[in-house]
């Protein structure tokens, strides 16, 4: 059985959805009946997106909005141009996200890109939209998409782990606020994406690797998370089982507990402990 809010006639927003996973979720929420709004920074692919909802839904239960999540006026917009047209909102998936590389010590105006679309797009939707949702009375749903990098922040792109780490961080604190709240039965999820081809992940390729999942593999595997009531939906992919996940990130919390150098898993004394580590029973 579904989740309860994703039924005929509730209303999803997905930010970041046109392309990826944003798409491929708005897709199966219009397939379930829901009302969709897609908004996207990219007014053409918003374009192309509504046109392929068009083949799964009518196109009445279609609705694009161009917003940039970094602006919180942006996103206020967002939350009145949706209930002015469906009357509000019962489930919201924080999905947009950029991922175009840094370094420590690059340009500043790219770190703070990256952690205003990145973090501050999953804030300013969730507190702008959620007390409204929380007011309408009904089960709703946040869910924010996160990283696997957010949690063992690998090295090489260090404003990206910033900002999903920074994810982590306020989903967790979002659902505590949340089922702290009197009357409250609006829940938030973190969905932790393994390895999907997506144009974010692409980087120049055309066909999908074979340790990738597809967009629509993801959102299956979060769908049936949703219905079990998982907060972290840790995805696995072709190439990583979640058992191997699971390793990554206990050694990763490990580094502080046993107090080892930062990002030991990457350091030239501790690789064979950590290959021991995860052949452990």
């Amino acid at each position: 059985m579904p989740h309860p809010t994703i039924v005929k006639d509730n209303v999803a927003v997905i930010t970041g959805g046109a392309s990826g996973i944003g798409l491929a979720a708005a897709a199966a929420f219009a397939r379930a009946g829901m009302k969709v709004c897609i908004a996207d920074v990219d007014r053409e692919r918003l374009a192309d997106a509504a046109t392929r909802l068009s083949s799964v839904t009518s196109a009445t239960n279609v609705m694009t909005s161009v917003v940039d999540v970094s602006s919180a006026e942006s996103v206020r917009e967002l939350e009145r141009a949706v209930s002015a047209q469906f009357g509000g909102t019962d489930l919201l998936m924080n999905n947009a996200g950029i991922q175009p590389g840094s370094t420590l010590f690059g340009e500043p105006d790219n770190w703070q890109r990256i952690i205003d679309v990145n973090m501050w797009g999953i804030i300013n939707g969730s507190r702008i939209f959620a007390p409204n949702m929380i007011a309408r009375g009904k089960t709703g749903i946040i869910i924010n998409t996160g990283s696997k990098q957010g949690i063992t922040t690998p090295p090489g792109d260090p404003a990206y782990n910033v900002s999903k780490a920074g994810v982590k961080a306020f989903t967790e604190a979002l659902q505590h606020e949340l089922r702290n709240t009197k009357d409250c039965r609006l829940t938030a999820h973190l969905l932790i994406p393994g390895f999907v081809f997506t144009g974010l992940t692409a980087k120049g390729r055309t066909e999908k690797p074979a340790g990738a999942w597809t967009p629509e593999q993801t959102v299956d595997f979060m769908l049936a998370r949703l219905e079990a009531g998982d907060f972290y939906i840790l995805c696995p992919d072709n190439d990583v089982p979640r058992a191997l996940d699971e390793k990554r990130i206990q050694w990763a919390a490990g580094d502080i507990v046993e107090n080892r150098p930062p990002l030991s898993r990457w350091h030239p004394d501790y690789t064979d402990a950590f290959t021991r580590f995860v052949e452990r029973e």
